[in-house]
């Protein structure tokens, strides 16, 4: 059968087709879609018949596959271990804090927009080592690339996408000409040989893209997503104010996320003819992952908030050999963030259905706009 996602939430598509028992549909183009958990699964982790090789641009990582995916990989998750990343720590608090500061004072603000941009913009600044003077370019592009993947309009989104490979070379170029005079991760990057030999300004390119432009939007989504969670349940922001636990902190975030996955979807090809669920698919058919409909597969999920017996079936960061490599960089920043928020404010529900905010609707997820009020506590 077809069925269009057009016009609906990630959510209400994927709940529409679990209640009609459909865990891999035909889309209106051509693809298929996968929100079966166990059928996402079982493609996340063959990539010898599911290849991630689907785009005509340059992906790395995971945009390949076998021996040469494996090698970025272990490039790129040398910049991306806890241990590098957590050295990061303190400068993201200070960056958490001015933010929310700024909200107090106002009082409200848009949680995807204002908090969540902001914040992923500095903090991936902070990170990268990237100069001051592009932070409100950089904030400019996360909303223009949140509209232009809504709109499904391919020329929009190529423009956005080379709007921000310019903003890369002008990064990358002057620690190319002289990578003595800067002493931060991208110059690491641009410098790096554990391949044999340095990288190609491409590669460089498609790294610091995949680094920095999805995450950008992701972070800002993700923080969306979590703020309403966090304002529709006042004693779970009390429970989390008081657990100092990084597990039991990220595990309530995790689960937030599931509930409302922001990372709608991955893509795969098949590399012959193959079956997934009594489903024949022939070689070279497009097929999505739906990471949303996964993660609320009422066969795997019981429906209601629970962050430790949902945990090990989470796939909020995907799964397989091309599972997220910035994980835990991203689960830093939210924690650091969330902790700091919480510290500082309460978080509410903007009332009136006027303000109640706007939804992401396919291809993205979460919010696109979510305002929420901001208590100042009394220490």
């Amino acid at each position: 059968m077809k069925f269009d996602p057009t016009g609906r939430t990630p959510v209400d598509f994927a709940d529409e087709l679990h209640e009609m028992g459909c865990p891999i549909i035909h889309g209106p183009d051509g693809e298929v879609i996968v929100v079966g958990h166990e059928e996402a699964m079982a493609i996340a982790n063959d990539p010898e018949h599911f290849s991630s090789a689907v785009s005509a641009h340059l992906q790395l990582p995971n945009g390949l596959d076998g021996a040469e995916h494996t090698s970025f990989r272990s490039l790129i998750d040398t910049y991306l271990a806890p241990s590098e990343v957590e050295r990061y720590a303190e400068s993201f608090r200070e960056v958490a804090q001015k933010v929310v500061a700024q909200a107090l004072k106002n009082g409200s603000a848009d949680a995807v927009g204002q908090l969540g941009a902001r914040y992923a913009v500095r903090a991936m600044m902070v990170w990268l080592g990237w100069p001051e003077h592009l932070e409100q370019r950089l904030l400019d592009w996360v909303m223009s690339n949140i509209a232009a993947s809504r709109s499904g309009d391919r020329e929009k989104i190529a423009q956005v996408a080379a709007d921000f490979d310019q903003i890369i070379s002008e990064v990358v170029e002057p620690r190319l000409k002289a990578p003595e005079s800067f002493n931060d991760v991208t110059t690491q990057l641009v410098m790096d040989e554990q391949l044999g030999r340095r990288l190609e300004f491409p590669e460089i390119v498609s790294i610091l893209r995949n680094w920095t432009g999805g995450d950008l939007t992701s972070m800002a989504l993700c923080i969306g997503v979590i703020c309403h969670g966090l304002a529709h349940d006042a004693s779970l922001q009390g429970w989390l104010r008081s657990t100092p636990e990084a597990a039991e902190y990220e595990a309530v975030m995790d689960e937030l996320l599931r509930l409302d996955n922001p990372f709608v979807s991955n893509r795969r090809v098949t590399t012959c003819p193959v079956s997934i669920d009594e489903v024949d698919l022939p070689e070279g058919q497009r097929i999505y992952l739906h990471w949303t409909g996964a993660n609320r597969d009422p066969r795997v999920f019981n429906g209601s908030f629970d962050p430790h017996s949902h945990a090990e079936d989470n796939l909020v960061w995907g799964s397989g050999p091309h599972v997220c490599p910035g994980r835990s960089l991203s689960m830093l920043e939210l924690r650091i963030f969330f902790t700091e928020l919480l510290d500082a404010a309460i978080i509410l529900r903007v009332r009136g259905e006027e303000q109640a905010g706007e939804r992401g609707v396919h291809p993205t997820g979460g919010w696109r706009q979510l305002p929420v009020r901001l208590l100042a506590r009394q220490h």
